[in-house]
């Protein structure tokens, strides 16, 4: 059984993603399914990084990107490529860091209690399968850390995760 450890609420943002980090690896370690790591690294995340409202993965299919393992209230089924933050994430290859959703063009609000948001892409073997989707009821939730963090956490995802069949 995994039990997922909480750190003091004084510890800084590098230390969270150090910790979080250690426990995703810990968790899927041995495990390729990608549906299965991508599960429980939403739980992960939205159990331990404080201040969401949503955390969960999107994945390509076709010409844009369906809705995966999350968790939170009810999200979008489907994101066309070039719209909203995940689609945007998508369409320049880079993670892209919200304060403000209302300002952001082209917002697709999925929960009205939504204000910012940071979208991870997932790239294995040169080519973008889906992203990682964080959402927070605080404005400015989002900052250089939780990017990096985040990307890490990714890149331990993508590692471990057989991603050939996850796109269609």
């Amino acid at each position: 059984m995994f039990e997922t450890k909480a750190l003091p609420q004084t510890a800084d943002k590098a230390e969270i993603y150090q910790s979080l980090a250690q426990q995703l690896s810990g968790l899927i370690a041995g495990e390729s399914d990608a549906i299965a790591n991508a599960a429980n690294m939403s739980a992960l995340i939205y159990d331990l990084l404080p201040d969401l409202n949503w955390a969960g993965f999107y994945f390509m299919r076709g010409p844009g990107l369906v809705l995966g393992p999350f968790q939170g209230k009810p999200a979008c089924i489907r994101i066309p490529v070039g719209r909203g933050v995940c689609g945007t994430a998508v369409e320049r290859r880079v993670s892209v860091v919200v304060p403000d959703v209302h300002a952001f063009p082209g917002h697709i609000a999925c929960d009205s209690a939504s204000r910012s948001e940071l979208v991870v892409p997932l790239i294995k073997n040169g080519e973008v399968v889906g992203v990682l989707d964080l959402d927070s009821p605080l404005p400015d939730r989002f900052d250089e850390a939780d990017r990096v963090g985040c990307e890490r956490l990714v890149e331990i995802y993508c590692d471990a995760s057989d991603l050939s069949g996850i796109t269609g």
